[in-house]
């Protein structure tokens, strides 16, 4: 027991001595350090500016947005009446499919009249200029021997009605 005492008081001594040295330099140091501050200019001053086109017409005034609708009632999308006659027909086979599973595999020439094959779902269908197509009212306007045209009408992001060309190439050598 008597190991013990001597022990703690022997480190007990020890940390007096290194505390006070420490305490001194953290003070030392301290005071001698002094922050840098700058100086912040003052903010500028804001100058709001006057509208300059007083009797120009406000764009979001009433007056204007009602005049915008009233012309949209007169005067309907032109482009609108493109697909209405094809909402009225019978849908053909190939409209079922999109355009993208299907394969231009062929084409034939009877009496200045040209074909095209169309390969879908492992069958074969033969198709003409003026046949319709894929899922977006596509029409067939051109059979060549290596290619086949489709006009296809789709809406676009503002609901308006669009024509857009596809093109199917000829698939050589596919089973």
């Amino acid at each position: 027991m008597g190991i013990a005492v001597f022990m703690t008081l022997g480190l007990a001594g020890c940390a007096d001595s290194g505390d006070e040295e420490l305490h001194n330099w953290m003070a030392e140091q301290r005071n001698s350090m002094r922050p840098k501050t700058e100086v912040v200019s003052e903010p500028k001053a804001f100058k709001p500016q006057a509208y300059a086109d007083v009797g120009a017409l406000d764009p979001f005034s009433i007056r204007k947005l009602t005049s915008g609708f009233k012309n949209d009632a007169v005067n309907p999308v032109t482009n609108s009446a493109l697909i209405a006659p094809e909402l009225n027909r019978r849908k053909e086979p190939l409209e079922n499919f999109p355009l993208d599973v299907m394969g231009f595999v062929g084409s034939l020439k009877r009496a200045d009249k040209q074909a095209a094959l169309l390969r879908v779902d492992k069958l074969i269908y033969q198709v003409n200029v003026g046949a319709y197509i894929g899922q977006n009212y596509g029409k067939i306007t051109k059979i060549t021997e290596t290619e086949l045209s489709v006009r296809e009408i789709v809406q676009d992001a503002a609901g308006e009605w669009i024509e857009r060309q596809a093109v199917l190439q000829l698939q050589e050598g596919t089973k």
